[in-house]
């Protein structure tokens, strides 16, 4: 009888171990899983959009003649200082959602006067031009998040903004426009975008602002940048 009892208590024994085996093997996998996810840093809060993830890259040309935006210039004159209009959103996103600003510049300088400027875009425009940069990204690693920002030339992209877009490979981030214009809005730049960049995450819901309401338009751009964080 006692033998008997100890082989049949044998296989349950056996099957109680492999049982434990299995929750322990679980456990260690699951907590290597967790180490992992630690480690590489992809967990779903290290995304979320903060100052330390943040560029704010822009380009900006500010016409010498007028003397603000409603007198057409492209410029924003608060006290001392003279910016382009672009410059101006950017540096008021900065101030909304912290960030770092990049001026995205040109080897060549571009007229100062409003037609002439007009004339100079639209024959870059034409022969599909690609303006050599005179600025350069650091540490793109570090962000998450790219806030671009454009003039509307031509219903296009400034002809800087193609080599701008040639040059970085923003896979895998959140790339979010923003313009300034005199009428046209976005036009299809958004569209252009996400061509030049398909690995990448474009936020169509940018902002649009006219240049004729730029200098006025800080309550704006502070609701919309807002509005960025709560989605």
């Amino acid at each position: 009888m006692k033998k008997r009892l100890i082989f049949l208590l044998g296989p349950v024994m056996a099957l109680t171990l492999t049982a434990c085996g299995s929750r322990q093997q679980a456990a260690e996998v699951s907590d290597d899983a967790n180490m992992t996810q630690n480690e590489s840093g992809s967990s779903e809060a290290d995304q979320k959009m903060s100052g330390s993830n943040i560029l704010i890259a822009y380009f900006t040309v500010p016409e010498t003649d007028g003397v603000d935006t409603v007198a057409g210039a492209s410029r924003v004159v608060t006290g001392n200082d003279v910016m382009g209009n672009t410059q101006f959103v950017a540096t008021e996103i900065q101030k909304d959602l912290g960030g770092d600003l990049f001026a995205i510049q040109t080897v060549q300088d571009y007229p100062g006067t409003h037609e002439a400027l007009l004339d100079f875009a639209y024959d870059e425009k034409s022969r599909n031009a690609r303006p050599e940069l005179a600025s350069y990204i650091e540490n793109l690693g570090n962000y998450d998040y790219i806030f671009v920002g454009y003039p509307n030339w031509n219903a296009d992209l400034p002809m800087p903004l193609y080599t701008f877009f040639d040059e970085y490979d923003f896979s895998g981030k959140t790339i979010i426009p923003f313009v300034t214009h005199g009428g046209s809005g976005f036009s299809s730049t958004v569209r252009t975008i996400e061509e030049l960049e398909p690995n990448a995450t474009v936020i169509e819901a940018g902002l649009s602002l006219s240049r004729n309401s730029v200098a006025n338009a800080q309550a704006d751009i502070k609701a919309w940048a807002d509005s960025l964080l709560s989605d």
